[in-house]
């Protein structure tokens, strides 16, 4: 018995023990709760009152649940009611925030505006490093595939590389540096899928302008090998066309086909010494041996730096392959991680430069290396006719004789001096023009009436009208007049 009461007083200790802990769980559970809350707030003091904070506060709240027209009214009710308020950064931020949060075309494009302008009010401010970067992310989620626009990747490249050159102490330029690399990673294969379409249509200058591009602005892309590969096939394109190429006299035809020979062998020594661990590097050994060119050996820190590279990509999956047919963006899961992108702007090499390089291989083909010397033009002689690259010199006269012609003109002449002049003077030996012959004298004239009579117009008998003469009718057109003649009868019009 005494054991049994002993376990009814342990059980109600122990529930009595369990109902206090279970009370002050549930006192503090709303105290816990009023944490969280302000704790989402990075400026905000938990236990300050003043009016401001409140109003941000608010604002914080709303933007958490979505009500971005709400969020927006009390931000800028704090902006206008306290303009000296220590949250007004954080509330401009903040409004650039709930547009970009909403999304949208039109939203973000007003998000882009509100980041702008924090910039111009807030340029030394820390959070002005976080506006920046926020541009560039607003055109890196509106990014096309590669095969398509893409004037969001250019633009978001352009946001980045001004991020990291006007903030380079900023806590977000590792994150900045990688946005940059899958940017660049797109824009090279965009390059690069054009340079190899015109490779595969045999328009080897417009080929290898792209694929040059690719090499010289994105040397961390995932495929600058096939590129570079890509380079060398033009080349020996080139050289091929030239081998069969009719009218070309044999050394000539040598000497283009080592000059083509060669460039194409640089292109192919370049993938084995700058990407010495990438998948192509076997293919561009094949091609240096079956052209007889010594194979390069590369460095050991070339060999790190692309073994570091490769290991830094990820593989590309069938998952990702799926998915990159469904979502609207590109796939960037190739994109390197490591090593600086670049921060120049692009330097394009376009087909025209590609065209001017090969006139002038020709050009130093033809005269076998020797520099060729552009004509100087001399000026004309004094009775040679002027050229058109240069203009005669030769010291005309262009005086008239004493006297004049007295008609105008003025009459050109060589000058005396020169005795051996081709061009004779066509000015007459008499300077003395004759004088004009006097006109013929008119015939006089003769009045047939007789002074002191007077002209008398033809009588008409009286009773009698004067007839009008008959009007010729032969010469004008009139259907009564004309007789119909065939089945022309029949038309009664």
């Amino acid at each position: 018995m005494k054991r049994f009461s002993n376990r009814v007083a342990a059980i109600a200790l122990a529930v009595l023990a369990l109902g206090a802990v279970m009370g002050q769980a549930r006192e503090r559970q709303p105290k816990s709760k009023k944490n969280k809350d302000l704790g989402a707030n990075p400026l905000a003091n938990v236990q300050s009152k003043q009016p401001d904070k409140e109003l941000y506060d608010k604002a914080m709240v709303a933007l958490k649940k979505g009500r971005y027209d709400v969020a927006r009214l009390d931000l800028q009710t704090l902006l206008n009611t306290y303009p000296d308020s220590e949250y007004r950064m954080r509330a401009k931020l903040s409004v650039g925030d709930s547009w970009f949060k909403e999304g949208g075309t039109a939203a973000l494009t007003q998000a882009e505006a509100e980041y702008n302008d924090f910039i111009t009010f807030f340029p030394d401010a820390p959070e002005a490093a976080e506006a920046k970067m926020k541009v560039g992310d607003i055109y890196y989620q509106q990014m096309e595939k590669p095969d398509r626009d893409y004037s969001n990747a250019q633009e978001a490249e352009k946001a980045y590389r001004e991020m990291i050159n006007m903030f380079p102490d900023s806590a977000l330029i590792p994150r900045a540096k990688q946005k940059l690399r899958d940017v660049q990673e797109v824009l090279a294969e965009r390059e690069t899928g054009i340079g190899l379409y015109y490779g595969s249509r045999e328009n080897f200058v417009a080929s290898i302008a792209r694929l040059r591009t690719v090499v010289d602005t994105y040397p961390l892309y995932s495929k600058s090998d096939q590129a570079l590969l890509a380079i060398g096939d033009a080349y020996a394109g080139e050289a091929r066309a030239v081998r069969v190429a009719p009218n070309l006299p044999g050394a000539v035809r040598e000497r283009l086909v080592t000059i083509y020979n060669d460039r194409a062998a640089e292109a192919y020594s370049k993938v084995i010494t700058r990407y010495p661990m990438a998948p192509h590097v076997e293919d561009a050994r094949d091609r240096l041996v079956a052209m007889n060119r010594t194979v390069p050996e590369p460095t050991q820190a070339a060999v790190a730096e692309s073994d570091a590279e490769e290991r830094s990509r990820q593989a590309l999956h069938f998952t990702d392959k799926t998915l990159g047919l469904i979502k609207r963006g590109p796939t960037v899961v190739e994109a390197v991680h490591v090593g600086d992108p670049s921060l120049q702007d692009p330097k394009r090499t376009l087909a025209p430069d590609v065209s001017t390089e090969n006139r002038q291989i020709f050009t130093a083909a033809i005269n076998n290396g020797k520099p060729v010397t552009a004509d100087v033009p001399t000026p004309t002689g004094p009775n040679e006719p002027p050229r058109t690259d240069q203009p005669s010199n030769a010291p005309l006269q262009l005086s008239a004789p004493a006297g004049g012609t007295g008609v105008g003109a003025e009459i050109v002449s060589a000058p005396a001096s020169d005795p051996n002049a081709l061009v004779k003077s066509v000015q007459p030996t008499n300077s003395v023009l004759p004088a004009p012959d006097k006109p013929a004298e008119a015939p006089l004239q003769t009045n047939e009436i007789k002074p002191g009579t007077t002209p008398t117009a033809p009588t008409v008998a009286q009773g009698t009208k004067a007839k009008k003469p008959k009007a010729d009718l032969s010469e004008e057109s009139s259907s009564k007049k004309k007789k119909k003649k065939g089945i022309g009868k029949l038309n009664p019009f």
